[in-house]
């Protein structure tokens, strides 16, 4: 069946405004196209490529839920403390059952391609196991990636080497890291450098947790960003959080942008959760625990947003909904001329898919798999300032879900009594 969707106002596209779908495929994106077996009127509602989410926890979610489950300061280290005390009960089952409720409430909001960090120091690799399998059970309706990411410490946690390299034999697309928790500053440097090194010797990404923390003298970031230069690895290459370099003397961060413009390492900003971890120490000025988002743009950079966290021991809330991770960026990041606002929906969906390097199936353009959302918006703008619900996701031609538009019931009766 040949389907067309006609009146679509197309994100990064104003020359077309009808999409033809064959074969699981857009056959045709413009105007004034062929006929149809099928046609839907959109009535020039927004058309964007699905939302990504580049970084997320799925063995985590709702694991900070339940009677004595709270990470009381707020903080980093305690959530990775009561995450390890915890996690040795932890079996194949209750992953794949978070997992599959976080990765449903993400499809419900648009979200249909996901990387995953998966904690691998784990001596049953209970984690990894069941992602994989669910990995390959779901992706006809949503792309995963999974991350080797050693939550304890590359170096901290015994045999977390040799548990990457069995996570990898056993199918990661990427490896991660967490040099800021290593024992020292020593320790960090060569769990970087084994990192990059092992994941050129088989062919992976690498997204790294790096410097999330508001300690100025962090430089885990120049470090790996060094590591990734020499062997010009940095388009493979990803740093998340690097909340502390929001922190640094302005100097240092200048020095640092001319080399991050020169390796094109990718960043990611996990704005509520880091807004939530972030600044604990500080009384006022607090800081709110994201990276510089606006200059690594403007650098010329690739950064993207991510929900992170889905109620675990770093952070009580989220629920998947992008749309919520984007609102809250662009605030925090000062984004919000009108000019932003109006590309502001490159951090939750191209960004994150040159991340993933899923370029080949990603975006609405003729011979691309047939995947897109609708909006219930006009433009960038509307959708962004009401924050405007999907109403369509669309998976290789074939909708996930379809909702109805919801009616605003209420009027307002401006007439007196006196003019009845």
């Amino acid at each position: 069946m040949i389907k067309k969707y006609v009146n679509a106002h197309i994100y990064g596209n104003s020359e077309a405004d009808e999409i033809l779908i064959e074969n699981r495929q857009f056959k045709a994106v413009g105007n004034n196209l062929p006929e149809a077996d099928e046609v839907i009127d959109l009535e020039g509602r927004l058309v964007l490529p699905p939302y990504v989410d580049p970084h997320l926890h799925l063995d985590y979610i709702f694991s900070g839920l339940g009677e004595g489950n709270a990470n009381i300061s707020g903080t980093l280290f305690e959530g990775i403390q009561r995450w390890s005390d915890n996690k040795k009960s932890l079996t194949e089952e209750m992953v794949r059952e978070r997992a599959l409720k976080g990765i449903q409430k993400e499809l419900n909001h648009g979200v249909q391609f996901i990387r995953t960090h998966v904690d691998i120091t784990d001596p049953n690799l209970t984690g990894m196991k069941a992602l994989i399998k669910l990995r390959e059970e779901l992706k006809d309706i949503v792309t995963i990636q999974l991350v080797a990411f050693p939550q304890e410490g590359f170096f901290r946690y015994q045999g977390a080497e040799a548990l990457m390299i069995k996570a990898l034999e056993m199918g990661a697309d990427v490896l991660g890291g967490i040099p800021h928790f290593e024992i020292s500053y020593e320790h960090g440097v060569e769990s970087l450098k084994r990192i990059v090194d092992l994941a050129i010797k088989y062919n992976v990404m690498i997204d790294i947790h790096c410097d999330e923390n508001d300690d100025p003298n962090s430089r885990f970031l120049e470090v790996l960003n060094a590591f990734v230069m020499e062997k010009d690895y940095g388009k493979y290459t990803t740093a998340s959080h690097t909340t502390s370099f929001g922190s640094v003397e302005n100097s240092y961060a200048n020095k640092m942008l001319g080399l991050f413009k020169e390796s094109q390492i990718n960043f990611i900003s996990c704005p509520t959760e880091n807004a939530h971890l972030q600044g604990r120490g500080d009384t006022y000025p607090k800081r709110r625990g994201l990276t510089r988002v606006k200059e690594l743009l403007a650098n010329g950079n690739n950064v993207a947003f991510a929900q992170d966290s889905i109620a675990d021991y770093w952070y009580p809330l989220g629920n998947g909904n992008m749309m919520n991770i984007l609102d809250n960026g662009i605030h925090l990041a000062h984004y919000t001329h009108i000019d932003e606002i109006n590309k502001a929906f490159d951090l939750i969906t191209y960004h994150g898919a040159n991340i993933m390097r899923v370029n080949d199936a990603y975006g609405i353009e003729e011979g691309k798999p047939a995947n897109f959302i609708v909006l219930d918006a006009k433009d960038p703008y509307e959708a962004i300032r009401e924050r405007a619900e999907v109403l369509m996701s669309i998976r290789h031609g074939e909708y996930i879900f379809k909702r109805e538009v919801r009616k605003n019931e209420l009027a307002i009766d401006l007439l007196s009594e006196s003019t009845k």
